[in-house]
């Protein structure tokens, strides 16, 4: 006998075997139906989803257009573009840290220990070994075929010229965005259109350039730009506002030069200046502004000329008048004086008004925009005169030139406001207001040409990537600025005022007219407590030089100079007289018919 083992149970053993059956059974049906599912019903998914892993997309950077300018008859370059590299790697790919590091500083120079730490950086995968990288560095970088050290083809912007017209051009920035200047105004015409790749790569992410699902868009270049400005004329003026700032102990300064008749501009420079090209390495951004263009200022007794010119439009007073000039009026309760050399009250001529810059003859033509004969201002004659500097004289209003940050400026309310008669009494001899040096040369312009207001304009020609041209004509913003009259009584009046200064025997007045007129207006109070700083002045002037008629209108303003005397005679004044002696013996003035 067998005791403790039970027998098999023979029907048990066949249940167990039946069930491991339907289990397989069931098993391998669901891995067909599955398998049948995936390859089958879900088929082009899959394969769509297989070719998305390995489909990669590119943007193709379109070459950004570049910019030229007039050197006499011909065009020359004056900012191009030049193809370097950014070095970039990969961390977790890089396996000999020392080693790389030391390859990367032999061959792009620096120091090792630099290399190496950002070889070392943490949790990324892309970190900017150096920028600007030649052809011949990055191909000895390169050449080592180091794992996670790679290099990006980028388009860089080059300047033939150097600093020339920097402020003037702008620069593009790492982003391939025009920023300041003329690249970041015409943005979008000079950057293109960007192209497209998708591309179906291999394992290791490159492109199978063969493969027939690989999509190209081709980019679109962009335009290329020709400026008005002459380069001969640009470094001149470049040279002589510098040696005139330094010369003055000034900050800075802004000058420019423009056609009149078309409102082109021929020249436009600031000083301090910054290179271009390195950009990255200015330490106050400030040097970046054009000032001619975005620093709008009060802009002293160069806007008594444009007074005189609103007061004959007007018909309120006449060329050849003359008036009583008490050499202090009380406005709004405060006095309105002249400077030491104003010879005190006596009859005065508009001619004198503007030789001696009274502002109380300023005044005094405001009087008579509001009552003929009067001596008060009323809203009548605040109204006209606001209606001459905004709408005539376009104050208070970008002009549209092709440049980044334009300021408008600002005029004062001619009805709300305390003190508006001492406001406005403020604002015929240029203080209480503010313009741009561009504002104050178009409007000059306008004043001298006849009456037309021409939009100022950068730009000569926009050249296509199929090469079509195109030439931009002048483009009149208003008519009717001043009478034709007006502007033939206001040329002798200027001229008159050269003649009578010190910069007048310079010139040739039987063979040119050459006409001008100084401002020195107070600074605010740095303070903040209201009025005006009796040490900080600015120095402005304004004028051109022609023969018939004017042929260029020149603007210069000399912030803050250190020097004895009125800033608008001993600052800007000689920079002006430079640049018109420049002018006539350089670039093809035309003498007065005799």
């Amino acid at each position: 006998m067998h005791f403790g083992q039970d027998r098999p149970n023979p029907q048990y053993a066949v249940r167990r075997i039946r069930l491991f059956f339907v289990l397989t059974a069931m098993a391998v049906g669901i891995f067909w139906v599955r398998a049948f599912y995936l390859q089958v019903i879900r088929h082009d998914y899959y394969v769509q989803a297989a070719r998305n892993d390995q489909l990669k997309e590119y943007e193709i950077p379109a070459p950004r257009g570049t910019i030229q300018a007039h050197s006499g008859d011909d065009l020359v370059p004056i900012v191009l573009n030049e193809k370097l590299y950014t070095i970039y790697a990969d961390p977790q790919l890089v396996k000999d840290t020392e080693r790389v590091a030391e390859t990367l500083a032999s061959a792009l120079g620096g120091k090792t220990d630099d290399y190496k730490t950002k070889l070392e950086t943490k949790d990324t995968r892309y970190v900017v070994i150096a920028k600007h990288v030649a052809a011949d560095k990055k191909q000895s970088v390169l050449g080592h075929k180091y794992p996670g050290i790679g290099a990006q083809e980028i388009s860089y912007r080059t300047y033939p010229n150097g600093s020339l017209a920097s402020q003037l051009l702008g620069f593009v920035n790492d982003e391939g965005a025009g920023v300041y200047g003329i690249e970041q105004a015409l943005n979008g015409q000079l950057s293109g259109k960007a192209g497209q790749l998708k591309a179906v790569t291999d394992i290791n992410g490159v492109p199978l350039a063969a493969n027939s699902d690989n999509v190209q868009t081709a980019p679109v270049d962009g335009s290329n730009v020709v400026l008005t400005i002459d380069v001969a004329m640009q470094k001149q003026l470049e040279n002589t506002l510098q040696k005139g700032v330094e010369g003055a102990r000034s900050e800075h300064g802004s000058a420019l030069i423009m056609d009149p008749n078309t409102g082109a501009i021929k020249a436009m420079a600031n000083w301090p200046t910054f290179d271009p090209a390195n950009y990255a390495q200015v330490d106050d951004p400030s040097v970046f502004n054009n000032g001619a263009v975005s620093s709008p200022l009060e802009v002293g007794s160069t806007m008594k000329p444009l007074t005189a010119a609103a007061a004959l439009d007007l018909g309120v007073v006449q060329p050849d008048e003359t008036y009583f000039d008490p050499a202090m009026w009380k406005v709004d309760g405060y006095k309105i004086t002249n400077v030491e050399e104003d010879g005190g009250a006596g009859q005065r001529s508009l001619a004198q008004l503007l030789n001696l810059s009274l502002n109380t003859g300023a005044t005094w033509l405001l009087m008579q925009m509001s009552q003929p004969g009067g001596t008060e201002i009323n809203q009548k004659g605040r109204e006209r005169w606001y209606d001459y500097m905004t709408n005539h004289y376009r104050f208070g209003k970008e002009t549209g030139i092709e440049q980044g940050y334009e300021a408008a400026g600002t005029i004062p309310d001619p009805v709300k406001g305390y003190a508006r008669d001492l406001t406005y009494a403020n604002s015929s001899f240029g203080q209480g207001m503010t313009a741009t040096p561009l504002q104050m040369a178009a409007a000059y312009s306008a004043m001298l040409n006849g009456g037309t207001y021409y939009q100022p304009h950068l730009v000569d020609q926009l050249i296509s990537p199929d090469g079509k041209t195109t030439t931009v004509a002048p483009k009149v913003l208003k008519t009717g600025v001043v009478s034709p009259k007006v502007s033939e009584e206001m040329r002798p009046l200027l001229e008159y005022v050269v003649q009578h200064h010190v910069i007048g025997s310079r010139f040739n007045e039987q063979l040119y007219s050459v006409g001008g007129k100084t401002g020195t207006a107070q600074l605010a109070d740095p303070h903040g407590a209201g009025g005006y700083s009796t040490t900080d002045f600015n120095g402005t002037y304004l004028g051109y030089v022609g023969g018939d008629r004017p042929q260029y209108v020149i603007a210069v303003v000399v912030y803050k100079p250190h020097v004895p005397g009125y800033a608008g005679s001993v600052a800007a004044q000689p920079i002006f007289a430079d640049l018109a002696t420049m002018l006539l013996n350089d670039f093809g003035v035309t003498p007065r018919s005799q």
